[in-house]
């Protein structure tokens, strides 16, 4: 993944605060907070640097941050001065408009093919700075620098793991509900940037990031054989994870990537099983004639959530990989599926599907405090983004001939709040999406 971004980033961190005093932080745990209002300067440029350029630096850094639902961007007609880079601002000036936050930055050019970047922020209630960095990255990739830079800036005032320097991995289809045509794509969280990851012949659904993003595991139909790939996305290599001798789906990385938990049918029965990558061995984790699939491994690679109809209906159950014992956590009305473990371990993320209509949901792991974020006529495969304070999945919309359904790509918070679809291009559905952790 490296080599395909192809960015090199050095990092300068510089923090300057008063205990004496409350911080400027946002509190992301709570719904309907009031959002800090941020100002984002006019980037300055110093040499042979692209005027759009830097305006779409400034642009990512400010939608990055207004989608969170978390900051309000200030109008840049209402902006009292110019800051320039190593000049104190007005704070008087400022908080009269009641801004709270202030971003200056200056892009420049660094031999013929990299930029740097530099940008302070202020805290203006308190009249100091908070946070100092400079990046560098090759101008093919100016766009990181934003998202970083936005991180960086979500980061010091949340407390939380910034998500704005990742990408998405999900199923690009196009055609009629009976001509449907699936293949592998990623984008950028934003939806920028999408390309191809496989060709429109071979049918794929499934794809998971290993946890260093080097490699996407997925189902594939090459060859009327439905098996498990995984496709390095260095190289472009694609390799069959093994000769099961049975279909083979749903694949899941663990957490140290030295594994692939999947479901694999033999002799009419689903069961899932753990591949070792480095010795090739296949462990059988669950057990009975039962559908069991959808694994999802906790964060610290104890335990795995799956959905099985073990107990007469589809319902999550939890593994404990060492002791091999599991347990039923959903009792509530309906069915769940799909079962997602956030980064930090706090919740599981779930599909629920009852009266005829699909949920998006998160409990925490022993099956309590079921939250519902969103409801539709079709939804599925919650994927988190890193530090568990958003949630990615797709949701079908019906049509009256049923012939030109539209899936959307969405993104909604912990809170049930701050829902947006991430676009795609026109005539593109995307389903089963999957978040990256953070880049490298």
């Amino acid at each position: 993944m490296r080599k395909i971004i192809s960015c090199f980033i050095g990092l300068l961190s510089c923090l300057f605060f008063s205990s004496a005093r409350a911080e400027l932080h946002v509190d992301i745990v709570a719904g309907g907070v009031d959002p800090i209002s941020i100002a984002v300067q006019k980037f300055e440029t110093v040499g042979n640097v692209s005027k759009k350029d830097a305006t779409m630096l400034r642009e990512v850094v400010e939608n990055d941050l207004k989608r969170t639902g978390l900051f309000r961007i200030v109008n840049h007609n209402a902006f009292p001065e110019y800051v320039k880079m190593n000049d104190m601002p007005k704070f008087a000036s400022w908080a009269a408009i009641k801004t709270q936050a202030l971003v200056q930055a200056s892009v420049k050019a660094e031999g013929k093919n990299n930029y740097k970047l530099e940008f302070y922020l202020w805290d203006v209630n308190g009249k100091e700075q908070i946070e100092a960095q400079s990046l560098v990255a090759s101008k093919k990739s100016v766009r990181r620098l934003a998202h970083i830079m936005a991180d960086a800036i979500y980061e010091r005032l949340t407390g939380e793991t910034g998500y704005f320097d990742t990408q998405i991995v999900f199923i690009a289809e196009t055609g009629s509900v009976t001509e449907r045509h699936k293949r592998m794509a990623i984008m950028d969280q934003d939806g920028y940037g999408m390309r191809y990851l496989s060709d429109k012949n071979t049918f794929v659904m499934s794809p998971h990031f290993s946890p260093n993003m080097s490699t996407v595991v997925f189902l594939s139909y090459r060859n009327n054989d439905p098996m498990v790939w995984a496709l390095d996305l260095e190289n472009g290599d694609q390799t069959k994870l093994g000769n099961f001798g049975g279909m083979s789906f749903a694949p899941r990385f663990s957490p140290d990537g030295t594994r692939v938990a999947l479901s694999l049918v033999k002799d009419g029965v689903t069961n899932i099983y753990e591949y070792n990558i480095n010795d090739k061995t296949l462990k059988q984790l669950t057990f009975g004639n039962h559908i069991n699939t959808s694994p999802s491994y906790s964060p610290d690679g104890k335990y795995m959530a799956f959905n099985s109809d073990r107990s007469g209906s589809q319902q999550i159950h939890v593994l404990d990989l060492a002791k091999g014992t599991e347990k039923r956590i959903t009792f509530g009305a309906g069915r769940y599926a799909t079962p997602a473990w956030s980064p930090d371990g706090q919740f599981i993320a779930f599909t629920k599907i009852t009266d005829n209509t699909f949920y998006i949901g998160i409990m925490n792991p022993q099956g309590r405090h079921e939250k519902i974020l969103a409801g539709g006529w079709y939804m599925e495969a919650p994927s988190w983004a890193p530090g568990s304070r958003r949630l990615v999945y797709y949701e079908t919309e019906p049509s009256e001939d049923d012939e030109e359904r539209i899936s959307h790509i969405r993104s909604v918070d912990i809170t049930g709040q701050n829902l947006y679809d991430i676009p795609l291009p026109d005539d593109l559905n995307g389903t089963e999406p999957t978040w990256s952790p953070k880049m490298q």
